[in-house]
């Protein structure tokens, strides 16, 4: 798959350089110079990894980088700004950052930076045997999922879909995503049958329980989290 690249950068002349370097290197990039619109785009199409260059119109790389860490706690963001004072980089990294790049910098050391927080993304998301989201604990190996302390009995798919849920660490997943996930490639599930078994789990998982745990962003997907915010 190819990796998708948000990147928010004003300077007309450095963002079409990254994007064309970027692309040679097989990536796909979607240039913005705007906070407002960098969050539309990051409504529009899920991405792999976000460049926010802080000093921009609108709103600012820094909200930005916090809003979309809220949205996505598993994103892999790096900052590209001309200000390298320590008192910055901190500002950067409480806000959600995961790296940081003063200008000016070099082609080879970014994508050097985008290949390195994509490995730990993929560390990050590797399958892990249990999760806690909450008071619900899953537990892959033994397929039980118990909250407060209580047994939730579910059926083999319900219990895949909430552990792919689980395993998303917290992003939004498409219905595409959640039927590759569950069904066999030659088949192709109702949309209504995703949103039947999303139902299914809400009933059991959250239903008797606070906080709700299963949420909906409207036509984007579900996810599973703590904070809905």
């Amino acid at each position: 798959m190819t990796p998708a690249v948000l990147l928010l950068e004003d300077d007309p002349v450095l963002s079409a350089e990254v994007c064309t370097f970027l692309q040679a290197k097989g990536y796909t990039c979607s240039p913005v110079y705007d906070g407002a619109l960098a969050e539309k785009q990051m409504r529009l199409q899920p991405y792999d990894v976000a460049l926010l260059d802080i000093n921009v119109p609108g709103i600012n790389g820094l909200e930005v980088c916090r809003r979309l860490r809220l949205a996505d706690p598993a994103l892999p963001i790096l900052m590209l700004t001309a200000y390298g004072e320590l008192d910055d980089k901190t500002e950067a990294y409480e806000k959600g950052a995961d790296d940081y790049l003063v200008k000016p910098f070099q082609l080879g050391e970014l994508l050097l930076r985008i290949k390195a927080l994509l490995r730990r993304r993929e560390h990050k998301q590797r399958p892990a045997d249990r999760y806690e989201i909450a008071d619900l604990v899953i537990d892959l190996e033994a397929k039980t999922a118990v909250r407060n302390d209580i047994p939730i009995a579910l059926s083999p798919k319900e219990f895949s879909l909430l552990a792919v849920l689980a395993q998303a660490h917290g992003r939004v997943l498409s219905k595409g995503q959640i039927s590759d996930a569950l069904w066999e490639p030659h088949i192709d599930p109702n949309p209504n049958t995703i949103e039947v078994y999303i139902n299914f789990l809400r009933r059991k998982i959250d239903r008797n329980f606070s906080p709700k745990l299963i949420h909906t962003r409207v036509g984007f997907g579900y996810y599973l989290r703590e904070d809905e915010s």
